[in-house]
């Protein structure tokens, strides 16, 4: 059960990482610096965009739910 939540949380751990990198920057942060603040015309659709966030919090509620569990399967 162990290896089974390993798993699933590092694949859960690098779609955050990629996901997170998905989104749009939204001005001022480390986005600007790395050319973020330039606009661009590829996934302007507000409908994609609010499925990314849906997706991102769904993923990130799976990776949450697998550190607590490796946290008491390991502490018991």
């Amino acid at each position: 059960m162990e290896l089974l939540f390993t798993i699933v949380l590092m694949i859960t751990s690098g779609l955050m990482i990629l996901l997170v990198l998905l989104h749009k920057g939204r001005g001022g942060g480390l986005s600007d610096m790395f050319g973020g603040g330039v606009s661009s015309s590829l996934g302007g659709s507000s409908v994609a965009e609010r499925n990314l966030d849906r997706l991102t919090v769904g993923i990130g509620v799976i990776w949450f739910a697998c550190v607590i569990a490796l946290g008491l399967l390991l502490a018991y």
